[in-house]
């Protein structure tokens, strides 16, 4: 098997998944129009598949190991790029949400099998074959292709939108979710399952946790929040007690799984975020066109590519820095602010920031998890960032309703990438001390 063009196939996958997180933002103001969408039903068009991607992510990751990481790769795909061509087509609002939803599924079972399947293409400390990637450099590429998806969205959504109308947004993604199905399955051979059993009761506790918790969020409704909390404590208890549990104590032990996911989740909030609110700032409160919009997001798309590349080589918290900076000085924006003064510079220097710390989490994440706990190790960290971005933006628009409170959207966001920061300084530093006293 060639590694390079197997990664090339199963990257194109986790490229065309995050591309739908954030190709809509741009299309929103146009989605708005078309369907006669309310601010809070609008939302929804981002957070269907947000929540249901990420709600769904350790089911997924446990079906990719028990039942073939490449079979469900297969059956994801499949289920993704149907929910993208019936959002194309969607007659009314809930129909497209629905269908939002249902690529966060497809999404769900897809993304936890793509990067396992990269694992175990590229074992650990595996020497590259004919001058190939290390694993360390296979995950700075997948790294880098995740980032250069959230940035180049923005991009092409605002390109599609202003040449093809919105609808235009979700069928593109069609074609390439079907080509990078066919070469995976030309280019990667069949993996052996695991087996075992599904803990059903785990997954529905924190699936219907995490979807009350967003909700509570959004519609503002106490009752829910608490109904969410109460779950996600029930599936935290029962996994300790069952024996076929979804996340295994076992593997928030190994390495710095742990801490590496508590940080991925603060910081899926600030990547969501600020896609969400940078497009909705440029078009509603700068008067930018989608297509203007779009491409101004070109050096944050660069930065990102470049950055994520480099990640290996440069510290672990660097990037976390540089995106508390960038956010900072976007809160300070104005409302008739100009892309060179008030954008360019806070747009490489969040590009940078970000695409350092997704691949360094992500390295973390995975690093030293065992070969038949990789499907569901790439869940958890998808998981988390997709959680993450999932409560972080019905935060975001709870506290920030219109787009003319992008101020206090960016002031928020600032502040978790803060508390990002601290989780990696302290957090990770001290998973590490634990990992050296607990070497098993």
């Amino acid at each position: 098997m060639e590694q390079g063009p197997a990664l090339v196939a199963l990257a194109t996958a986790q490229f065309v998944v995050v591309l739908s997180t954030s190709i809509v933002n741009v299309a929103l103001p146009a989605v708005s129009g078309g369907l006669g969408l309310s601010s809070g039903a609008l939302s929804w068009v981002v957070n269907a598949y947000v929540l249901a991607f990420g709600a769904l992510l350790l089911p997924g990751g446990r079906f990719a190991d028990l039942c073939g990481r490449r079979r469900m790769f297969a059956a994801g795909t499949t289920v993704f790029a149907l929910a993208s061509l019936a959002a194309g087509l969607a007659p009314n609002a809930g129909a497209l949400i629905a269908a939002r939803a249902a690529q966060g599924v497809g999404a769900a079972l897809l993304a936890p099998a793509a990067l396992a399947l990269v694992l175990l293409i590229f074992p650990p400390g595996a020497k590259p074959q004919g001058g190939g990637l290390t694993r360390g450099a296979a995950l700075g590429v997948w790294g880098a292709v995740s980032g250069a998806g959230g940035a180049a969205g923005v991009i092409l959504g605002g390109v599609l939108t202003e040449w093809y109308g919105w609808r235009a947004v979700f069928l593109v993604v069609v074609p390439i979710a079907v080509t990078s199905l066919g070469a995976t399955l030309l280019l990667v051979p069949a993996d052996r399952p695991t087996g075992g059993g599904l803990d059903l009761v785990g997954a529905i506790a924190s699936t219907t946790g995490l979807t009350a918790l967003v909700y509570a969020l959004t519609a503002g409704q106490p009752l829910a929040a608490v109904a969410g909390l109460a779950l996600l404590a029930a599936f935290a208890d029962r996994q300790r007690r069952t024996t076929t549990p979804l996340v295994p104590p076992r593997l928030l032990r190994t390495g710095r799984v742990a801490a590496a996911n508590l940080a991925m989740t603060l910081l899926g909030a600030v990547w969501v975020g600020l896609f969400y609110f940078l497009p909705l700032y440029q078009q509603q409160v700068l008067g930018y066109s989608a297509l203007a919009a779009g491409l101004t997001q070109l050096p944050l798309a660069l930065t990102v590519v470049v950055a994520s590349t480099l990640a290996p080589r440069l510290p672990d918290r660097a990037g976390l820095g540089a995106a508390l900076a960038a956010l900072t000085l976007l809160a300070l924006a104005r409302t008739d602010g100009t892309f060179a003064v008030d954008l360019l510079g806070p747009s490489v220097l969040v590009g940078a920031g970000l695409g350092v710390a997704f691949v360094r989490l992500t390295t973390l994440a995975t690093d030293g998890v065992p070969a038949a706990d990789s499907g569901l190790a790439g869940g958890l960290v998808n998981t988390t960032r997709q959680t993450g971005g999932a409560l972080g933006l019905a935060l975001l628009t709870a506290l920030a309703p219109t787009a003319g409170d992008h101020r206090t959207a960016f002031a928020t966001t600032a502040l978790i990438a803060l508390l990002t920061t601290a989780a990696a300084l302290t957090t990770l530093t001290g998973s590490t001390d634990r990992t050296r006293r607990n070497p098993s």
